[in-house]
């Protein structure tokens, strides 16, 4: 059968059909082995994924995975940018997504003529942007940030040089309170983080007097503000194995549940509730992904992510000095 990009972005993998009896973890496992592949998950990707993934992590980890894995296919179970990072850093091999309709909500706030337009104006400024952005927005800023490293990145620039951050507002605000600077910030931010509810989470913690609120700084200014830890998705994780507590409060993508469920089957997390009527609070590009589409994905080796050469180079200039401060700065092997 020929399955091209074209067909997958417009049609997806819907005229397919999987036998209903086959075991998809063992195909997966077996394609990985058959075709020198290495599946990089993020944490909140649906537990099956994350089960049979070959590394699980924040966006941080999973760079360095891409960037130092000898396999000839990188799957990356995860939303655009990120197998587009994973391109950045492995020209040569072969970069695939499950779904290339998995997009990114603070990704698209950041259009990049309208962000060029916004630079342009302010010329003497330096930019830093978060990893959760487009190879185009990567390519015209001049350090690449996760909000694992972020403090120490910015720690890295001289206080008398103006930065603009880009493109999550309420990351730039946090990392603003933290650091005493007064960075210019891009007006993004992440559907999921925004939705949060201080009412509702009131409510639950009353109900809970024992739970710790711990969130990601993508997350309002009012949430972070009466949270017991704030962190990185990889950091909260830590953070819940470590800590004394046994009740959490979790204000981010519900994914990470999964690990934290895990890593600590004596304690109990609850997602915290977002504004809609929705119980939970689920990142509908990362849950586009499905175990049957990686399956498929991984089969036919489509759809790929490919980039023009010139904009590959641009955008791993930024990638390459966060990996060097992150290298100084102790963060990373």
């Amino acid at each position: 059968m020929n399955i091209t990009n074209d067909t997958i972005l417009e049609k997806g993998f819907l005229d397919l059909e999987i036998d209903p009896h086959l075991d998809l973890f063992a195909e997966i496992e077996r394609l990985k082995k058959q075709k020198n592949a290495v599946l990089l998950a993020h944490y909140y990707q649906e537990p099956d994924i994350q089960d049979v993934a070959d590394f699980i992590g924040d966006s941080l980890g999973l760079a360095q995975q891409a960037s130092k894995t000898d396999a000839d296919i990188i799957v990356f179970a995860g939303v655009h940018f990120m197998a587009e990072t994973a391109k950045i850093l492995n020209p040569s091999k072969k970069v695939l997504l499950p779904d290339l309709k998995a997009g990114c909500s603070l990704a698209d706030s950041a259009p990049a003529p309208m962000f060029k337009a916004f630079k342009d104006k302010h010329p003497d400024h330096i930019v830093i942007s978060y990893i959760n952005c487009s190879a185009d927005i990567k390519a015209l800023s001049d350090i690449i940030c996760t909000s694992s490293n972020a403090e120490k990145i910015i720690e890295s620039v001289p206080k008398d040089q103006p930065i603009i951050f880009a493109p999550d507002k309420n990351l730039g605000a946090w990392l603003n309170k933290k650091s005493g600077r007064n960075m210019l910030l891009w007006n993004g931010a992440c559907m999921v983080h925004e939705i949060f509810s201080l009412e509702k989470i009131t409510r639950l913690k009353i109900r809970h007097p024992k739970a710790k609120l711990i969130s990601q700084p993508e997350c309002e200014d009012a949430i972070l503000r009466v949270s017991d830890y704030i962190g990185s998705t990889t950091q909260l994780l830590k953070f819940s194995e470590s800590d004394s507590a046994t009740e959490y409060i979790v204000a981010t993508e519900t994914g990470i549940l999964h690990q934290m469920q895990q890593n600590s089957p004596h304690k109990t997390f609850i997602p915290a509730p977002p504004t809609n009527s929705c119980a939970c609070n689920d990142c509908p590009h990362m849950k586009l992904n499905t175990l049957e589409k990686l399956y498929l994905c991984m089969e036919y080796e489509q759809p790929e992510i490919t980039m023009d050469e010139t904009l590959r180079l641009a955008a791993k200039k930024p990638m390459d000095r966060m990996m060097e401060i992150s290298r100084a700065a102790g963060l990373i092997g």
